[in-house]
Order: C-alpha cells, then sequence, then structure tokens
C-alpha cells in the first residue's frame, strides 16, 4: 500500500468520523510504526502480525498532564531494576487507552526519552475513560497509570533514544490526519450542497442565491487546494523524499481548512445546523479535537517559521 492510497484512505474514514481515523492513525503511525522502526525482529514478530490483523489493539503514551505541547517536560520515568524497567507516571488523553492490549509508552530515563510496550493486565498498569466529551464521541479516550509497573527489557524499543523516537511517530500520523481532515470537510460540503438545493427560501432554493453559491465555491477551492498539498505530500512519501516541516505545513493548513469548511457548513444549514440529525456539528466538534492533536495549530506555526527564518522560538 502506497503512501497515497494510505491517505485516500484515512480521507474516507474521516468522511465518516473522525474517530474512525484516528484509530487507524493511532494504530498503524503511533502503534505499530515505532515497533517496525524502533523494535528489533523479535518485536516485530510478536506484536505486528497481530496488529496488522486487528487482533491486538495499541494506544501511544506520550501527552502528559503537564506537557502537552512539551513533551520534553515528561514526568513519566523509567529506571532500571535489574534486567527490567520500573515505570511510574501518567498519560493523558490517550486515543484507545482502556481498549488497547498494549501501549507504546515514552519515559525518561537516565539517557534520555525510551520507547516501552507495555501489555495490557502487567501489574501497576491501570487506565480511566475520559468522560464528558463534546467532540471525538465515537472513540475511546482514557488516562493511563503506572504505579511501578515493571517490564522486562525485551519490551524496551532499542531503536528509539531521545525525542526523536515519538517525534518520527508524530510525523507518520500527522500525514494521514492531513488527508483525513479533507474528508471532514468533504462530507460536510456534500451536506450543504444538498441542503441548499432542497430547501426553500423565499420561493426558490437556497443554492439560487449569489451569495450561497460563492460561498460553496469557496469550500469547494479551499478542499482542492488541500487536496492538492496532501497530494504532493504523498508523492514525497513515495519517493522518500518528505520533510517534517512540509507535513506540519499540510496539517496545520489542511486541519484550519476542514474546520472552517465545517464551520461555514453549520452556519448554511441555519438552525438545523446544530442538529445531530446533519454531520456538520459533529464534524466540527469533532475538528476541534483534530487540529487540537498531534501538534496545536500554534505548533505547526513555530515549525514552519522556524524553518523560513532559521530560529527557534520554541
Amino acid at each position: 500500500l502506497d503512501a497515497v492510497s494510505y491517505g485516500l484512505i484515512c480521507q474516507e474514514l474521516e468522511r465518516g468520523d473522525s474517530a474512525l481515523r484516528s484509530f487507524v492513525s493511532v494504530q498503524s503511525s503511533l502503534c505499530m510504526y515505532p515497533i517496525f522502526a524502533y523494535g528489533n525482529e523479535e518485536q516485530r514478530r510478536r506484536w505486528l502480525p497481530g496488529m496488522a490483523a486487528g487482533e491486538l489493539i495499541g494506544c501511544f503514551g506520550l501527552t502528559e498532564a503537564e506537557g502537552g505541547s512539551d513533551p520534553a517536560a515528561m514526568r513519566t520515568r523509567a529506571r532500571r531494576v535489574g534486567g527490567d524497567w520500573v515505570l511510574d507516571g501518567a498519560k493523558l488523553w490517550i486515543t484507545n487507552g482502556s481498549i488497547a492490549d498494549l501501549a507504546v509508552v515514552w519515559a525518561q530515563t537516565e539517557e534520555g526519552v525510551r520507547g516501552f510496550v507495555v501489555e495490557r493486565g502487567t501489574p501497576g498498569f491501570s487506565t480511566q475513560d475520559i468522560g464528558q466529551k463534546m467532540s471525538l464521541r465515537a472513540s475511546v479516550t482514557s488516562a493511563l497509570f503506572f504505579d511501578g509497573v515493571r517490564v522486562p527489557d525485551a519490551q524496551c524499543l532499542p531503536g528509539a533514544l531521545g525525542l526523536k523516537g515519538p517525534l518520527g511517530c508524530l510525523t507518520q500520523a500527522r500525514y494521514g490526519i492531513s488527508w483525513g481532515a479533507i474528508g471532514a470537510a468533504v462530507a460536510c460540503l456534500r451536506e450543504a450542497l444538498d441542503y441548499a438545493g432542497q430547501r426553500q427560501l423565499f420561493g426558490r432554493p437556497l443554492a439560487a442565491n449569489q451569495a450561497v453559491q460563492v460561498r460553496l465555491a469557496e469550500m469547494a477551492r479551499r478542499i482542492t487546494t488541500a487536496q492538492v498539498l496532501a497530494l504532493q505530500l504523498g508523492q514525497l512519501k513515495n519517493a522518500g523524499r518528505l520533510q517534517p516541516t512540509q507535513v506540519s505545513l499540510a496539517k496545520w493548513n489542511n486541519c484550519r481548512m476542514a474546520l472552517d469548511v465545517a464551520r461555514d457548513c453549520r452556519d448554511l444549514l441555519g438552525a438545523a445546523g446544530i442538529s445531530l440529525a446533519h454531520a456538520a456539528i459533529r464534524h466540527a466538534l469533532n475538528l476541534e479535537s483534530v487540529i487540537t492533536y498531534e501538534g496545536t495549530q500554534t505548533i505547526h506555526q513555530l515549525v514552519v517559521g522556524r524553518e523560513l527564518t532559521g530560529l527557534n522560538a520554541f
């Protein structure tokens, strides 16, 4: 499966709901990718076949309460005890947390940040779901707790040391998100077109008004531009030339685009736009999460700004 094909799958999944694509991003980019890229052959054989078959579900433990945008400030610690590692700490806002069979967890060690695979049922490892969400309601979001969790050295990913490990995973996930957000925007435009064509106002279809057609055309322009950007990223990724800054630009641009389109669609639907009988408000609320996770809009702006100026502002 090449990068463009994967991107199109993400687009169509998120056309249904952002939670569906989020599940795939976590499973593939944030869990399977680090085991494949940073793990050894024994680890790959142990976990990847079951994950690829959907028999094992993964989650990705990086974000903490004290530092979402600053992973270097993580407080989760791992210390060596004999031939094992002992983890203490907590992770927050973790997709798939309580339903995962395994967690790829990032923790500070004496040598730097390392990744560990922690399996469900390991003593001291527990989860708690986060409720009362207005966004990604079709997705399980949890907190992870590690209280003296002992894992063997065989579950430490040997190829990851330092923040490059988790940041490499985030680059993979952001690529899929850049495609996925387009799907949500397409769903909103389709709904706006259907509604405006059927809704009668002042004796004619709402879509017969110039102002409405201009807004619909603007949505189509934004979506098409984002698709061209995502396609270019996919072609660069296929060629092995994709850079993290390019992914940051696309994640920021396409999520911003999708959220703007969803809000415009909701507005065009009038009072009906706040009803769950229509998809616009659900997509808009979901996209509030999508534009925030895997790097906020501001973080990606600063990444692009650093590339342009050569100066680090964060």
